[in-house]
């Protein structure tokens, strides 16, 4: 092999040749195992989170693939509506168009276009992280068949009562000219007003104070044009009376009455609600319960239809529904009408006055413009009924959450779920299978010719429904409508229910809870047996990624770098506010000024894998990348070090007479264990443990200990052969099996080292990844080998301090005396002597007899024996007590220094919590550092 790991040399070019051979698709002979991969959207590149979902769900379709199960692990992407109609819009919109002037059929064929470019770029994306996806089956949610698995699960959840059309409130977007669900509406926390307006009482009443007003407090004067009553508390004395009058609606003249409602909090400003039932959700719920009428300021308007609109969409006012409403609000900006209604109230001596107030602003999460509640027609789920089924599913353990919080989570927004609105005024989705007869009667159908038939409808004319399904809808169906449905195809009888979904927590509502409630109604049967929830990843400092604050992270930017002015450029442009481009730019240089290093995927994957704790989110380190590079390095540099000693040479792969030493019994005992912990942390999902294991295994036990302890075994010419065929045998097989238990992890250089050593491993194939996975073996555990080792291990990690406390070099010889020994300890000296004079540079090595006086010496204990080192002729007592002395006056000055910050209170109560921690940990740090100077410096004057 190379002497230097290239990862860039190999990754390519393995994963071509991994799909070229179809290696990815379903093949094992076990159990199916199946994971449909959460659809990116096409409108963009993957993120972090996407990085960290695949290396996930990579190591699991890996590891059972190696199982020998029947794995399918199904790739694809979502059309994501809104998302994607918005992109294309602003690209039209920059050559001075919109979507109208192209009309429906060009704007689509844009959006197509787009779709094309951008899912090209995912999946290449995809590829790059070695996803082992199997791309022959690879959908996307308007593909031709799922677009008739959508329209067929709209057309039964319709003829089963579970779609219906309804005029209700819903979440316009005025941006974007559609409804959107609840979960798609941010809450803004906002410095805002509260106008109170005296509303005249009708027919002469007077408040009991004998006003011949009531005071109404509102955020939103501008609905007021649509007020239907004003509501007061039913026990509220001051009103009780009224109850059963009428107000004189300001600048209306409309006769409202007052109402008695315990919605009404009497504690609150006057007392006294307008109640706005077009306009306010609460106060929709209010109408129903008082029989109010719903009087839509923002509806149809015979202004706007002549200009060639169908409805007025953007949140301005009109004299539609009742024209009693002034005709000079008619047509203004919502927050334009606000300003002169509260002028006409000001000029008629009505304003009574204004508040600040701290208020939550509703804005869409993609338009961020404020929402607006509208009364319109839309489609609905009746979520009720479906719910009933999704929640038992998980109730009963059929579906179990990991971490298992998160069915909390689940159960208490699905006990209380509100209908779902899956109707968007959009032209990028599915349009929703259903036609108008020109009296307004609505059909619903698989196609025209069906509704045609099904109603007998001969030559009526007849139009299809404009609107197009929520996204969530379509992707609701993923884990079956993939595999074929309606169709009962073999492969939706093989591989559903699926296994595992790995998903973060964020859309737990929109996606997880949505696919259980439709798989379980239209197929029988629960979408998926687990599902596993990771955190959030986020930056190095905890923060959120995101493009306003500059901290995101390409995770093919880590895998390939980047220069620090492209960094730059992509975090930065397009940016309108230059002081807000400056400080993340200033940001980014502090933090990358060469950019990102290229550290190849396996590093990134690893990186994500020893992160991945259940349930927390991830604060993502580029020094665990770097460390995790390190890794691949060691693995590649020891596999030369193997290589160098196999090549060519009789590894006893063909059953030869063999001899194992005990620290090939060691190692080999060694394995079982970490074959045994691998397998059981992926079984229970905690990635983190299973990426621990096996780093601890590889690193600190192969490649520290093993390596060297077997030099001398491999270059001892008196070494008898089938000694050195045990160990060169060993040294080749642990290899192997380590690469299977790490290929999940990192795949391709373990790939590569695998084809390297495979046949002196005595192995065939043609890929690791269809390899077995290892199984432990517990006749091979040696306990005995195990305590042998650690005997060894201790006593040169003891040695190894005193060098280092004494100032010994390593390349120096020293004498060893030893003091308390066992008859335990005297055997393994006397088997291991050989090794530790080799590898300990020993001159020599004995055992003091009982009653003689120990010289002037530094001491290590292993168990009781001692371990002694006489410094006569090492070093220069007089200089190093002077060395210590310098240094723990330096440590004394800092532990003083930093305690005396934290002793102040006035820096403690005004420094920021992280610093005041960081200066703790550094006292800390200082105080044990000075404490073992100490103890050495007490040792060395007693020599």
């Amino acid at each position: 092999m190379d002497k230097t790991y290239q990862p860039h040399a190999i990754e390519t070019s393995w994963y071509q040749t991994w799909e070229q051979n179809n290696y990815f698709a379903p093949q094992g002979a076990g159990e199916p195992y199946t994971i449909m991969i959460p659809p990116p959207n096409v409108t963009g590149s993957l993120h972090m989170g996407h990085g960290f979902n695949n290396a996930i769900m990579d190591a699991l379709i890996r590891f059972r693939r190696m199982q020998g199960r029947n794995t399918l692990w199904q790739p694809g992407t979502d059309h994501a509506g809104i998302a994607t109609q918005m992109l294309v819009e602003r690209q039209i919109g920059a050559q001075g168009l919109s979507r109208h002037d192209l009309g429906r059929e060009k704007f689509l064929e844009k959006v197509w276009e787009w779709k094309a470019q951008s899912g090209g770029n995912i999946s290449r994306q995809i590829r790059r992280l070695g996803s082992s996806v199997d791309w022959s089956r690879e959908r996307f949610t308007m593909d031709e068949g799922l677009s008739e698995a959508v329209k067929e699960a709209f057309v039964r959840l319709h003829e089963d009562g579970l779609i219906y059309r309804g005029k209700r409130l819903v979440n316009w977007d005025t941006k974007l000219h559609t409804a959107i669900s609840d979960l798609e509406v941010e809450s803004h926390d906002e410095k805002g007003s509260l106008w109170n307006l005296r509303y005249p009482l009708a027919d002469g009443k007077r408040t009991a104070d004998g006003k011949n007003y009531l005071i109404v407090a509102t955020t939103r004067p501008e609905t007021m044009l649509g007020d239907a009553a004003v509501a007061v508390h039913p026990e509220d004395e001051r009103y009780k009376a009224l109850i059963g009058s009428y107000i004189e609606l300001p600048l209306v003249g409309r006769r409202i009455p007052i109402i008695g409602d315990d919605y009404c909090d009497p504690e609150f400003g006057t007392g006294c609600v307008k109640i706005t039932p077009a306009h306010d959700f609460n106060d929709y719920e209010v109408g129903k319960r008082h029989g109010l009428p719903l009087i839509n300021i923002f509806d149809k308007n015979a202004a706007v239809l002549a200009a060639g609109q169908v409805f007025n969409l953007d949140g301005s006012l009109n004299t539609a529904v009742d024209a009693s409403l002034p005709a000079e609000y008619a047509g203004l900006d919502r927050f334009e009408a606000r300003k002169r209604i509260v002028a006409a109230f000001d000029a008629a001596g009505l304003l009574e006055k204004i508040d600040d107030h701290a208020l939550k602003v509703p804005k869409g999460d993609r338009s961020g413009t404020v929402i607006e509640p509208w009364l319109t027609d839309q489609w609905y789920v009746s979520t009720k009924p479906l719910a009933e089924k999704a929640i038992a599913a998980v109730e009963s353990g059929q579906i179990q959450f990991v971490p298992k919080q998160y069915e909390n989570m689940y159960f208490s927004w699905m006990r209380d779920i509100q209908d779902w609105c899956i109707s968007r005024q959009l032209w990028w989705g599915h349009r929703i299978p259903a036609w108008y007869d020109e009296a307004g009667n609505v059909y619903v159908g698989r196609d025209e010719a069906e509704v045609r038939t099904k109603h007998n409808l001969g030559e009526v004319s007849l139009r299809q429904d404009d609107d197009v399904l929520d996204t969530w809808f379509s992707s609701g169906l993923w884990t079956f409508s993939t595999l074929g449905w309606p169709e009962q195809t073999e492969a939706l009888k093989t591989f559903h229910p699926t296994d595992v979904l790995v998903t973060g927590f964020d859309i737990i509502f929109f996606w997880v809870a949505r696919m259980i409630m439709l798989s379980t109604h239209l197929t029988g049967q629960i979408p998926f047996k687990t599902v596993y929830v990771h955190g959030l990843v986020r930056d190095g400092q905890g923060q959120k990624m995101s493009k306003s604050k500059g901290n995101v992270l390409d995770p093919l930017d880590i895998v390939d770098g980047i220069t620090l002015d492209a960094l730059l450029e992509k975090r930065t442009s397009g940016m309108m506010q230059p002081k807000l481009a400056e400080k993340i730019a200033k940001q980014t240089r502090a933090e990358f000024p060469e950019g990102i290093a290229s550290y190849g995927t396996d590093a990134l994957r690893f990186t994500f894998c020893s992160l991945a704790s259940t349930g927390r989110d991830i604060k993502f380190d580029m020094g665990r990348v770097e460390g995790y590079r390190n890794f691949c390095n060691k693995l590649w540099n020891a596999t030369n070090f193997v290589l160098e000693n196999t090549d060519g040479q009789d590894t006893g792969v063909n059953d030869e007479p063999v001899e194992l030493s005990s620290v090939d019994r060691w190692i080999i005992s060694a394995l079982q264990r970490t074959e045994a912990d691998v397998t059981r942390h992926l079984n229970a999902f905690r990635f983190d443990l299973a990426a621990q294991a096996l780093y601890e295994f590889v690193w600190d036990e192969y490649c520290a200990w093993y390596l060297e302890l077997v030099k001398p075994v491999l270059w001892d010419e008196n070494a008898s052969v089938e000694r050195q065929r045990g160990t060169r045998r060993t040294l080749i097989r642990v290899l192997e099996v380590a690469l299977r238990l790490a290929h999940p992890f990192m795949p391709f250089i373990t790939e590569e080292i695998w084809q390297r050593i495979k046949t002196q491993a005595g192995k065939s194939g043609e890929t690791l990844m269809l390899q077995p996975w290892p199984v432990a073996d517990e006749s091979r555990t040696d306990a005995a080998a195990e305590a042998d080792i650690g005997w060894v291990k201790t006593f040169m990690l003891g040695l190894r301090q005193i060098r280092g406390e004494m100032n010994i070099s390593m390349a120096k010889r020293i004498d060893v005396l030893l003091a308390n020994a066992s008859a335990e300890d005297q055997r393994r000296l006397l088997e291991n002597e050989p090794l530790l004079r080799k590898l300990a540079k020993l001159e020599s090595v004995r055992i003091l007899a009982n009653g003689e006086e120990a010289p002037m010496a530094a001491t290590a204990l292993v168990g009781e024996m001692e371990v002694l080192v006489p410094m006569a002729g090492l070093i220069d007592k007089d200089a190093e007590l002077a060395r210590l002395d310098k240094e723990i006056g330096r440590l004394d000055g800092e532990v003083k220094r930093v305690g005396g910050k934290l002793g102040n209170q006035g820096f403690v109560a005004k420094a920021p919590a992280d610093v005041i921690e960081k200066e703790r940990a550094k006292l800390a740090e200082a105080e044990l550092a000075l404490g073992k100077l100490r103890e050495q410096r007490e040792r060395m004057a007693t020599l």
